[in-house]
């Protein structure tokens, strides 16, 4: 293949560098800026495109979140890409503070109580639906009977109160994100702009030069 890496990664290597990428989380931080300042396009569809992504992270369906930020990002007519970028809002670093506010959140506004759910461990509660989901799995060839019992904690005590939470902090923070990103954006652009015609002017500059020399 040709784009095909040459050094396998070990997969501990490829965890590790999730957790914490190579660089630190401020040179990846500076790396997706950096990606975003580049894309072509208004600021205003590069800022959708951001709202989109940061609204994308805050949802429960980990694994999707690229294709709801992109779709997203498709129905507000922003940039796709930017979208696609803007996940990274969404690490290892901000994915216990997104959880805990989209569950309070969530419990609130359903008129349930999270803290015992929480003391009952948040890791338990994905433990046991893992658990529960990959008997299931086996159990289509396997013929054994399915289990539902710790889905269906699951499902009520997190991921539908994280469902319906994530909408107000998720609303709020695409918001933010939108106003923050588009005029650093917008001046970036300028920015650019105004070095490639003085990059363009210099070279007119040069040129006339060496024409009246010769």
């Amino acid at each position: 293949m040709v784009f095909k890496r040459r050094d396998q990664r070990p997969l501990l290597r490829i965890v590790a560098e999730w957790v914490y990428p190579r660089g630190g989380w401020m040179r990846a931080f500076q790396y997706v800026t950096h990606r975003l300042n580049r894309l072509p396009g208004s600021a205003e569809s590069i800022g959708r495109g951001v709202a989109a992504g940061v609204f994308a992270v805050f949802t429960p369906f980990f694994g999707f979140h690229f294709f709801i930020a992109a779709l997203l990002a498709w129905i507000l007519r922003g940039n796709v890409i930017a979208s696609l970028l803007a996940t990274f809002v969404g690490n290892p670093l901000t994915y216990v503070p997104i959880a805990i506010i989209s569950l309070e959140t969530g419990h609130f506004m359903l008129g349930s109580t999270m803290r015992s759910d929480v003391n009952a461990g948040l890791i338990a509660r994905f433990r046991g639906a893992a658990g529960d989901l990959l008997h299931n799995l086996w159990s289509i060839f396997s013929g054994a009977p399915a289990h539902w019992h710790e889905l269906k904690i699951f499902y009520d005590t997190v991921f539908f109160p994280w469902m319906i939470g994530a909408i107000i902090p998720g609303i709020l923070s695409s918001i933010l994100a939108y106003f923050i990103s588009v005029p650093l954006i917008r001046a970036y652009q300028k920015r650019r702009i105004a070095k490639r015609r003085a990059k363009i002017e210099k070279r007119r500059e040069q040129a006339g030069t060496s024409g009246a020399k010769r």
